[in-house]
Formats: C-alpha cells, structure tokens, sequence
C-alpha cells in the first residue's frame, strides 16, 4: 500500500505556484502512464488520466496541482505523522490521494476520470479546468464529480460565488498645506468602507447547508506625493455570495450597497473586474449521497469558491471531498496527518469500489 504521507511530501517539495506547474505535472504524467488501464493525456500543464472498461457509470476526481505564492523559504516538513508545508492541504494531500487510486485501483465499479490541472488558485480566466472544458468537453462528460479539495473528510456540498469589483472616487489635487483648494480622493472612500464595514453577512440555507455570504475590501490605492492631495482612490471589494444567486443579482447587491455614494460626475465609477458564480448542492445524486454514506458525517456548506461550480456549468452533479483542515488553507501554518490522508483514501476507495 502507497504511503500516502511520504507521497504527498514529494509533491509538496516541488513548488508549482500558479503558472508555474509544468514539474509537478511532469511527476503526475510520469506515474499516471505507469498505470496500464490508465489512458492518459496532457493538456499544457493539466493531465487527465481514465479508465475505459465500458462501466455503466463514470465518475470524475478532479484537483488542481497549483498552490498560492510561498509565504517564506521553507520547504515541506515531516513531524511524525504530519506533514507540514505550502499545499500540504490545499491540495497536493488530496492530489496525492488522487493518484494513489488512480494507480491503485485498475478495475474500479464505474469507469473513473482523473482530471488533475493547472492554475485554479487565480482568476477565472486562467483556469485550465474551465479551458479544458471548452476545448475537450467530451472529457468531462460524466454521471457525477468529486472534487478533491480539503474539507477535513467531510463532504462539503456546492460552492459559494466569487466576485472582485473596484470602485473608483475623483478628486482635485492641491498643496497640503491648502487642502481647501483640492478634493480628498482618499477621504471620499470612507462612506463605501463603512458600508462595508457594517455589512451583515446573509445566511441562505439550501438542502439543510447554511452558506454564510462574505464582503471585504481587499486593498486600497491612493496618494500621489507626501504633500499633495490626492486625485483618484480606488479600494477592492472581495464578495463571496450564496448559490441561490448568479453573478448578475450579486452584482446588483453590492452595487446597490456601494453605489448610493458615487458621484459619475466627480469621475467616481463601479467596476466587476472578475466573478464566477457559484453551484448549489447536487447531493440528491446517488452517487454523491453514497460518498456522504460512506463519509460518515453529516454535509455542510462549501464557504468559498471551487470547480464545482465548473462542473455545475457543465450539468455534472458535483460536490467537494478531501483530506485536511480547510481553515488552513492558504495560511503559514498548513499541515495534513496520515490519518487524514488515509481516511478520505478508504471513503473514495469505498465511492469507486463499491
């Protein structure tokens, strides 16, 4: 049996930062086409990897190989049983479950596609899921996906919407010393941050899973010099939105919010620059309700944004599954245990066997 700890700090010790996937592909190539009753395929940096036995049904596991920017020098550590490092939980402890079964399992119960792909940490645009979906569909045609995301091996159902909107405020440059001259462009932002600030965060439950929706602003840019006023400010709002509405009803909720301040003729202006929408729960779907079965646990809502919404787009009932701690994801402090890998092995083992 794979040591599935050891794997999944091989894969942790090659960086693959978004864009920069191209080695850690290489290894996932290099193993999947080890595999005899694997078909397998490359796609730039995404690698897909299936069985054709004619099976009734076909399932597809799918994660991404990309990780966010390190946040220091340190590679991947093993501490006993746990492995600490970036991507360690999001996701190459579940891309290193992934390919354990895909290598493992050579006559699965229902033909399985293994999707492992490129650049899902950036935007929308870039994403090699939703690329590959628009060139090679017929490889994600399927009867259900799962997603191998960290959820601490609970399956977490649908997603949440993502949107990145700038909103923009004028103003009128002068000497520092006679602000009275100009027109605060920094100041005119403070009515939109204590909108934002003040924002009460809508519950929608949908299926018994309570999505909780999320508005921060991200960033602000302004200042010209040390001594002058400034003439234009923009801040950055991130909106995580419930998957009962689409991109557009989400769009009209924070205009909505944000919009009451804005002056068009002071140059003041809102802008979506990205935004994907999310996917409701798909668990009424056999094989999705086996994998909650087989999980042991009760679902719960996804809080943040994955491919099961691409999946969703495409009509394939999805949901996420995966070893480790989600709330670690894309912090300094993440870290996976063999037991959580080995876990969410024997549930999607149990999903493809049984």
């Amino acid at each position: 049996m794979t040591d599935l700890l050891a794997l999944a700090a091989e894969l942790v010790a090659i960086p693959s930062v978004s864009h920069h996937e191209a080695a850690l592909a290489d290894r996932v190539e290099a193993d999947l086409r080890g595999s005899p009753h694997l078909e397998v395929q490359r796609f730039e940096d995404t690698v897909v990897a299936r069985t054709m036995l004619g099976r009734p049904r076909r399932v597809i596991l799918a994660g991404h190989l990309d990780t966010v920017p390190p946040f220091d020098d340190r590679s991947g550590r093993l501490d006993g049983d746990t492995l600490w490092g970036l991507g360690s939980v999001d996701m190459k402890g579940g891309l290193a479950v992934l390919l354990d079964l895909a290598t493992a399992i050579s006559a699965p119960a229902v033909d399985v596609t293994y999707v492992l792909y490129a650049c899902e940490e950036v935007a929308r645009r870039h994403n090699a899921l939703a690329r590959l979906a628009e060139t090679n569909p017929d490889l994600l045609t399927a009867d259900a996906a799962v997603l191998g995301e960290p959820t601490a091996g609970v399956v977490e159902a649908g997603c949440q919407g993502t949107m990145k909107a700038v909103v923009s405020v004028g103003g009128r440059r002068a000497h520092t010393a006679r602000p009275w001259m100009g027109v605060n462009a920094v100041h005119r932002l403070a009515p939109v941050l204590v909108a934002l600030g003040r924002h009460e965060p809508r519950r929608v439950v949908l299926d018994g899973c309570e999505y909780t929706e999320q508005l921060q602003a991200v960033a602000i840019e302004g200042g010209v010099a040390g001594n002058v006023v400034p003439d234009a400010a923009t801040v950055t709002i991130n909106y995580r939105f419930a998957p009962d509405r689409d991109v557009d009803a989400a769009a009209q909720t924070l205009r909505a919010l944000v919009g009451a301040d804005l002056d068009p003729s002071a140059g003041d202006h809102f802008e979506i620059v990205d935004a994907a929408s999310g996917a409701p729960p798909a668990l009424d779907h056999g094989l999705l309700r086996s994998l909650v079965v087989a999980s042991g646990a009760p679902p719960r809502a996804k809080l943040g944004w994955t491919d099961v919404a691409t999946f969703a787009e495409l009509g394939v009932p999805a949901t996420n599954f995966g070893p480790g701690d989600p709330l670690l994801a894309h912090t300094a402090d993440e870290h996976v245990s063999r037991r959580e890998l080995e876990s969410a092995r024997d549930v999607l083992a149990a999903l493809l066997t049984d």
